[in-house]
């Protein structure tokens, strides 16, 4: 498969044979987050960022901006899989995010700053799970956000009349929540028979939300920083 251009350098698609993470999980925490389309993934990422100083990368952002880059050979491929409700091919999805997160930590390299990244949507399906820790990084754990779909279509729906996104629409949103029960709910599952999971429920207010998220983290061993 060609490479992928970073936004910054045309870094190279890891090789397949690749043995050994770009990253190690002694230097770099790796913590995933999942939860169904519109369980408020996005505002917890947020308040993470603020007070425990992670990197948020969101997995559908750097695709939407892959798709929408003018000289983007996979652009248009992207496009369709959105559209169609479907998970973008693993290889492409996992160098987006080793390309992101070599360029952030290239650009702090002098301040040391960045240990911590929060990886929003991912992983979607077991190969992408799989393919990320063996070749970029180990996680810590997976953040889980459970939230009722009737909930979540509700929330989805309100934030379609503004956020201008193809997918925020019924048919489409009917289709992320059947992908998201077939393909991501099997990860969810394998981490958590490793001890691997953080489960919170959504279905309440954001504050109330993240008040049982720090004490989750700090149950982990994460501290807030600010």
């Amino acid at each position: 498969m060609p490479a992928l251009p970073s936004p910054v350098d045309n870094l190279k698609l890891s090789g397949p044979g690749k043995n050994t993470p770009t990253f190690s999980p002694d230097d770099i925490s790796v913590i995933y987050v999942l939860g169904g389309p519109g369980a408020g993934k996005g505002t917890q990422c947020a308040n993470l960022v603020r007070d425990y100083g992670f990197k948020h990368l969101s997995a559908g952002d750097l695709l939407r901006a892959e798709q929408n880059r003018p000289d983007s050979q996979f652009g248009n491929m992207i496009k369709d899989y959105i559209a169609d409700g479907k998970i973008v091919p693993m290889e492409v999805t996992v160098q987006l995010l080793e390309n992101a997160m070599t360029d952030e930590i290239n650009k702090r390299k002098e301040t040391n700053t960045v240990k911590r990244f929060l990886i929003d949507g991912f992983p979607r399906q077991m190969d992408q799970a799989l393919r990320f820790e063996e070749a970029v990084c180990p996680s810590q754990f997976t953040l889980f956000f459970d939230c009722p779909e009737n909930l979540m279509q509700e929330r989805l729906i309100n934030r379609g009349k503004t956020s201008g996104r193809a997918d925020d629409n019924a048919e489409s949103i009917k289709k992320r929540f059947r992908t998201f029960i077939e393909t991501s709910m099997p990860v969810v599952d394998y981490f958590e028979k490793q001890g691997k999971v953080v489960k919170v429920s959504a279905a309440k207010g954001p504050e109330e939300v993240y008040a049982e998220v720090k004490k989750r983290m700090g149950a982990r061993g994460f501290e807030m920083t600010r």
